[in-house]
């Protein structure tokens, strides 16, 4: 029985009911096969065995009153999945989908991407089944200070340092850092993402977007290429979504397509970026409003996707930059991508191909960009914020957007270097597994069995 398979077996029967984990870990177990052959050393150490186990794993209940007097209770999570780097470092989600299952994978995915940056940060996750949409700022308020009440213990600046991820922005960073301090009495870095007036960096709203078109910048200069000209497919409307588009229309690139929960834009000559932002930012809307602006782009309701896909993959375009959520690009989809002429494809939200499209665009030889590679602008500039308070300094926007340039190719230049060694050039994702996973691995065995 292969590596891949026997973990898997065994992750089943120690973390039941937990496929999207079971993803997450297939994913890069796959990759790992040469390094693991050719260096005995993991095998010895236990690597494999010990790197899928989190290293400690919180679950809590999370009441909380909403306007109508009535008692809610929600479940919280923090999963401190491998602090060998580093204080575990990854995001806090707000979203009625989060479970045990959603936040290990995602917390396993984050050890890699934190690796990968070359910073020092480990990985972990966390969240709760709250749905922040339609709750007012009082209940929201009142959700994150309960959240905290029990969070607050087991985080702190050189521990576990959370931010934001889907349904936590700046109002919900805001609400859980004035409970924690109100419960310490420290005002310290123990969340990223935060207001620019009490310690938040610039250029945090727009990392984890801007870094995933400056890594699909980096993947076309190595062909001989560029993003001037191209039309670029984009799911999601969130920030992560919104700050890729803001890029690509920086770099010369025009997107043509965003999404949300309720359908999708196809817009040929190009999104208004600036009305999407006012619906999505200040408004809060659906996407079914930019249609009265511009009536001659294309709407396609969520229930009016294709049954094994979805309705942002189906145009033609040079690019895709799938940015809403896990498992939105299906193999179905990836078929219609490859059709329609797409030559890359760079991952701005976490592991959102299935592995079947995954497979797909790894055999086609396109560009693609791994999300654990190519959306890792987000959490390196977090650890950003994080050195801006512990020398209680504030840096430009052009500083910290330097940095996060730098940081992209850096990650770009290892994957597709650690791709070369290993006899798959161009495959980044066997680059980025095995690097991440390499330097991870190196300094566990360095810390002992613990």
């Amino acid at each position: 029985m292969t590596y891949t398979n026997q973990t898997i077996s065994d992750l089943k029967q120690t973390s039941p009911a937990q496929a999207e984990f079971y993803q997450a870990v297939e994913e890069v177990l796959n990759s790992l096969d040469p390094i693991l052959e050719s260096n005995s050393k993991y095998r010895q150490q236990a690597i494999i065995q010990r790197i899928v186990e989190p290293e400690r794993q919180i679950m809590f209940r999370v009441p909380w009153i909403d306007d109508n007097g009535d008692i809610q209770v929600n479940k919280g999570y923090r999963v401190e999945f491998n602090s060998a780097l580093g204080p575990y470092k990854g995001g806090l989600r707000f979203h009625p989908s989060v479970n045990a299952s959603i936040i290990k994978f995602l917390g396993f995915e984050q050890i890699f991407k934190n690796s990968l940056t070359g910073l020092s940060i480990g990985g972990g996750k966390g969240g709760a089944n709250f749905n922040p949409r339609g709750r007012s700022n009082n209940e929201i308020m009142r959700f994150c200070q309960s959240f905290m009440s029990e969070l607050y213990r087991h985080i702190g600046p050189t521990t576990d340092v959370p931010a934001g991820d889907i349904g936590v922005g700046a109002a919900e960073i805001g609400y859980m850092f004035g409970q924690y301090k109100r419960l310490t009495g420290r005002y310290e870095g123990i969340l990223t993402g935060k207001g620019l007036l009490w310690g938040g960096s610039l250029a945090r709203k727009e990392a984890t977007g801007y870094g995933t078109v400056y890594f699909a910048d980096n993947m076309l200069k190595a062909r001989e290429d560029s993003l001037e000209g191209k039309t670029c497919l984009v799911s999601g409307a969130g920030n992560v979504a919104i700050y890729a588009m803001e890029k690509l229309y920086q770099l010369g690139a025009t997107p043509i397509s965003c999404s949300d929960s309720s359908g999708t834009i196809y817009h040929p000559n190009g999104i208004d970026l600036e009305l999407v932002k006012q619906l999505k930012e200040q408004q809060q809307a659906s996407l079914i409003a930019y249609i009265e602006k511009y009536p001659n782009a294309k709407y396609t309701p969520t229930s009016d996707y294709p049954s094994d896909g979805h309705a942002v993959w189906r145009y033609c375009a040079d690019a895709a930059f799938p940015c809403a959520t896990q498992n939105e690009l299906t193999k179905s989809d990836a078929e219609e991508l490859l059709a329609n002429g797409c030559h890359l494809v760079c991952e701005g939200a976490n592991m959102p191909s299935t592995q079947e499209a995954a497979d797909l665009f790894v055999a086609s030889d396109i560009a693609y960009g791994p999300g654990k590679a190519a959306n890792a602008g987000g959490v390196a500039t977090s650890q950003l914020e994080m050195a801006q308070n512990a020398s209680m300094q504030k840096w430009t926007f052009e500083q910290v957007d330097q940095q996060l340039q730098h940081i992209m190719e850096n990650i770009f230049v290892t994957a597709n270097e650690t791709a070369k060694e290993f006899g798959q050039a161009g495959n980044l994702v066997l680059g980025a597994n095995i690097a991440g996973f390499r330097r991870v691995a190196d300094a566990m065995i360095e810390q002992g069995v613990v």
